[in-house]
């Protein structure tokens, strides 16, 4: 397993971020407790989750099978660095989501104790809360740190304005502030490479892209689609249909260079300068393995160059708007 450093932080994460959100509702506890193990086995010790994993009927599920595995002992939770995530809602009352000090006091100790555990490493503000200001944000999670509840502060979704926005007032704190960014980043979402990613750059954030396939368009669907081994609809299908040129090249390239699909895709990500961990999200332990042997794929210039033809990104950002 290859490890690195967490934006200019001096967290050691591996290359992969086990991400878990089907663990529950697509993978029943016994095999997402395999998975973990598997995972923790392979050298992968980045787990990412969130408060609201589980489903609208069982939020906090999937915190609940991660912290009976941590109960299982064998020093699974000093095996891992544990990254959760708090903004949606909870529950009906007015005070169960987003970034209030209250909510922040009290999302955290439900997640710890959902997880049976008693600190976050990596503390994640799942979306920008527009209506909370930056000072009383972070004067909870200083609060939290003092109390050795939180080690790191990360956002997900964030704009670039909104990563400058809160560093810039963790600064006037004298305060670490973000330490990573989690947004959707793949070869057919690049828009992130227009502000987010030189944002995160100037600022130390380690980028953790998720949905890595595009919901799994990247990961050999045509060819899937012609062996009858998976038919898409609704929104997917739309999108295939969109993009269907574009990833009928990229599989013919695939296959040319002698990989699969979602291999590419995967190393595609560790190859950008201002990538820490892609999260994969597996449902089987089989796609678990499949992303690990990405770690083992290396794409050349002239392969990144051929990707770079088939989904063209921004080379210049954030200087795209001018030129």
């Amino acid at each position: 397993m290859q490890y690195t450093q967490l934006g200019r932080s001096g967290l050691k994460v591996s290359r992969l971020c086990l991400g878990t959100m089907n663990f529950g509702p697509q993978t029943e506890e016994s095999v997402a407790h395999s998975i973990m193990d598997s995972a923790v086995d392979s050298g992968i010790n980045f787990v990412d989750t969130a408060n609201v994993y589980g489903g609208a009927k069982h939020r906090g599920w999937t915190e609940e099978i991660i912290g009976r595995w941590f109960a299982q002992g064998g020093e699974r939770r000093e095996r891992v660095v544990l990254a959760t995530k708090l903004y949606g809602t909870m529950t009906d009352r007015p005070n169960e989501s987003k970034l209030s000090a209250l909510n922040i006091r009290r999302a955290l100790d439900s997640s710890l104790k959902r997880l049976q555990t008693d600190y976050i490493d990596v503390y994640q503000f799942h979306h920008v809360d527009r209506n909370t200001p930056w000072d009383e944000i972070w004067q909870a999670i200083e609060v939290a740190v003092q109390q050795g509840k939180i080690l790191y502060s990360g956002s997900s979704n964030f704009a670039g304005w909104h990563i400058a926005q809160a560093q810039e007032a963790a600064a006037r704190r004298n305060y670490n502030g973000l330490v990573s960014e989690q947004s959707i980043y793949n070869l057919l979402t690049r828009n992130l490479e227009l502000e987010v990613i030189p944002a995160a750059q100037q600022y130390g954030l380690g980028l953790i892209p998720w949905s890595p396939l595009h919901g799994g368009l990247l990961g050999g669907v045509l060819k899937k689609e012609r062996d009858g081994v998976r038919r898409l609809e609704g929104r997917a299908a739309e999108t295939l249909k969109k993009h269907e040129e574009q990833i009928r090249a990229y599989e013919d390239l695939v296959d040319d260079l002698g990989h699969e699909p979602g291999d590419v895709a995967l190393a595609w990500l560790l190859h950008q300068p201002a990538v820490t961990a892609p999260i994969v999200g597996p449902r089987t332990q089989e796609q678990l393995d499949a992303a690990i042997r990405a770690l083992d794929v290396a794409l050349d210039a002239d392969a990144l160059k051929r990707i770079d033809a088939i989904f063209p990104g921004h080379r210049t950002a954030p200087e795209d708007y001018a030129w």
